[in-house]
């Protein structure tokens, strides 16, 4: 079965895992600090918020799956109605090791679809720690790489559904 996953970027994350928490009735299943995440039953959601963002506003959209068939038929759907994609394969992001890929919808919203592995106690085992400015570039393209469609991948940044050769870094 899938799970519905939403990333944010947000502003205060204190104030927003207070907010989040009274939504969902519920405390984040884990906590860091630049980041937070609930797995919630009902609705079936991986709802996740980070500090990493330049704005705030939603970050990424995806689908969790249980397990790796799933993963592939997400993976074969997409190809098939030729949606660009972009495969990491087996990576770390956000807290956790994963096998995942991208594609992104005609807005230029990136849509992560992922099976998680095991977690991590970083946000990302990248070979070198993200700096200040990947990190606050995480996940979001440039006006650059979204008008031209192509993308010199940033070390933290997330794939748009375009074909990059850059090394495997994080969401």
């Amino acid at each position: 079965m899938k799970r519905f996953h939403v990333h944010l970027h947000v502003d205060d994350l204190d104030q927003s895992i207070v907010f989040y928490s009274r939504l969902f009735a519920a405390a984040p299943t884990r906590v860091e600090g630049d980041y937070a995440k609930w797995m919630l039953e009902d609705p079936r959601i991986n709802f996740a918020i980070s500090t990493r963002g330049s704005r705030p506003g939603i970050d990424h959209l995806g689908f969790q799956t249980d397990d790796a068939d799933e993963l592939a038929a997400l993976k074969a759907r997409a190809q098939a109605a030729e949606m660009t994609l972009r495969d990491e394969g087996q990576t770390t992001c956000c807290y956790a090791r994963s096998e995942k890929h991208w594609i992104t919808d005609p807005q230029g919203i990136a849509w992560e679809h992922f099976h998680t592995l095991g977690s991590i106690p970083v946000f990302s085992e990248a070979a070198s720690a993200p700096t200040a400015e990947a990190a606050s570039a995480c996940c979001a393209p440039t006006p650059d790489e979204a008008q031209s469609g192509q993308q010199a991948r940033k070390p933290g940044g997330k794939p748009l559904g375009i074909a990059v050769k850059a090394a495997k870094t994080c969401c």
